[in-house]
């Protein structure tokens, strides 16, 4: 039981640093689910989530392409202005 109360404060210290960088508390819980509660990979996530909701794109679509491309920005950048 002490373990899993040690993820539980992980993941909730993980999800306090990027609220306070500014993403929405939605997000940042489906980013973590997404990528298995990796602060890096979430962290990747939003930030180009965010670069690419600010050119334009739709966020559903975003989100799909980044998961498709492992959030490689040059490539979902890519896919993005082919859809």
């Amino acid at each position: 039981p002490g373990c899993l109360f040690l993820q539980f404060l992980s993941y909730l210290s993980a999800c306090d640093r990027l609220l306070k960088q500014g993403y929405e508390e939605g997000q940042v819980e489906e980013a973590m689910e997404m990528f298995q509660y990796s602060e890096k990979k979430a962290a990747e996530f939003l930030h180009l989530l965010s670069q690419f909701n600010d050119m334009g794109f739709q966020q559903n679509e975003i989100k799909e392409v980044l998961l498709l491309c492992g959030n490689q920005r040059e490539k979902a950048l890519e896919e993005l202005v082919m859809k």
